[in-house]
């Protein structure tokens, strides 16, 4: 197994790249937190285990997940993991990205509307 993801960051930083704040935010916040979104992922992914996906769409979409559950809204989380996944990864991956981001935020809305208000 490589190595983690805030290791990376920080030999990044040694080495004298800039990392911005929201970058290292979301490394350890999707490092702190891959479990769950993995398992996020694995049921919504219909018949795609997370581990035999390109590592790429992997990271986007457990980036887009944890931007999701921090307040960004859904729709722009989307659209930013979909351009990410055309752009650095496979014909196919614009559109698994997509329908696996939309149905995880369906869910998310489903949720939120079975909530008691106060």
């Amino acid at each position: 197994m490589g190595r983690s993801p805030r290791a990376v960051l920080e030999e990044w930083r040694e080495a004298g790249r800039a990392v911005s704040e929201y970058a290292a935010e979301l490394v350890a916040g999707v490092e702190g937190r891959m479990a769950e979104i993995d398992a996020m992922i694995g049921v919504r992914s219909e018949g795609w285990a997370v581990y035999r996906m390109p590592v790429i769409d992997r990271t986007i979409l457990r980036v887009a997940c944890y931007e999701m559950e921090s307040g960004v809204p859904a729709a722009v989380a989307i659209d930013e993991a979909v351009n990410a996944a055309n752009e650095l990864s496979t014909e196919e991956s614009g559109r698994f990205v997509n329908g696996v981001l939309g149905s995880i935020a369906r869910r998310a809305g489903d949720d939120r509307e079975g909530e008691e208000t106060l």
